[in-house]
């Protein structure tokens, strides 16, 4: 019997600062309120932040996994709605400096977990390194999330640029953060894609907006996520209504011809 698939999901965004941890951290949460069970990975190898973000303590990391000091399984410690949080290191240089062989063996410790998940969202670092793509390149759905500013945008388009042009990323859902209407979300996400239909050959959507909201920033002061203390804020709802549309985003169903998370069970299935 084939083993079922993993929806994988690369949250990125080129720029720091337009609020990826706090997309990834309240998507997997609303995510697990409609019965998935997710993991997080925080990808930011080097500077970790989502432990802090929620408050956790993480005894071991993928440090200690890179080390052959315990398995992946190990060092999962769970977070708020019953998801669990795969946790980096922070001020650790090397982490941020993986080799290919390093990266690729950090990608299949995950096929020792997939019997127990549904999804694993990816909070990759900024930029545009070889760290971030490789994660990037590894996931079957990649969510730019792009805020209003000038540098918001043009890191976004560089990020897209590389990913496609050298990696073969095609299809990018784009979330617009902290918008202070849907018009202006609206608006940010045709600004990005009147460069990205001049000069590239993507596919680009729009999956949303979530709205500047005080409740967010009241939520990260207590080191919480905002669906979870302030459920009926209008963040908590544009965060529960994305969840709503990524649950309804296709599974994969046929490996693409390089290294991808799960792809052991991409292969059982397309032979099944």
């Amino acid at each position: 019997m084939a083993k079922h698939p993993v929806q994988v999901i690369a949250v990125t965004g080129g720029k720091g600062g337009v609020g990826k941890s706090n997309v990834s951290v309240n998507l997997s949460i609303a995510l697990a309120e409609i019965g998935r069970r997710v993991v997080l990975l925080d990808a930011d190898l080097g500077l970790a932040n989502i432990d802090i973000l929620l408050g956790v303590n993480a005894n071991r990391t993928i440090e200690d996994v890179l080390q052959g000091d315990c398995d992946l399984a190990d060092i999962m410690v769970h977070g708020p709605g019953g998801i669990r949080i795969v946790p980096a290191s922070s001020g650790t240089q090397r982490l941020s400096q993986l080799n290919s062989m390093e990266h690729a063996g950090l990608i299949q410790a995950f096929s020792d977990i997939g019997d127990d998940i549904d999804v694993l969202i990816i909070d990759t670092a900024a930029g545009i390194s070889d760290t971030v793509m490789s994660f990037v390149r590894a996931a079957q759905e990649v969510i730019v999330v792009v805020t209003d500013e000038p540098t918001s945008i043009t890191d976004a388009y560089a990020q897209i640029k590389l990913l496609n042009r050298d990696y073969g990323v095609f299809r990018f859902r784009v979330v617009a953060n902290m918008v202070r209407s849907p018009q202006e979300g609206n608006v940010l996400f045709n600004k990005l894609t009147k460069v990205t239909d001049r000069f590239l050959d993507v596919a680009m959507q729009y999956v949303g907006a979530v709205p500047q909201d005080d409740a967010v920033r009241r939520a990260v002061q207590r080191q919480k996520a905002v669906v979870d203390v302030y459920p009926r804020s209008k963040a908590a709802t544009a965060f529960r209504a994305l969840a709503k549309k990524v649950d309804g985003w296709p599974l994969p169903s046929t490996p693409r011809g390089h290294l991808e998370f799960f792809v052991d069970r991409l292969v059982q299935e397309a032979g099944a």
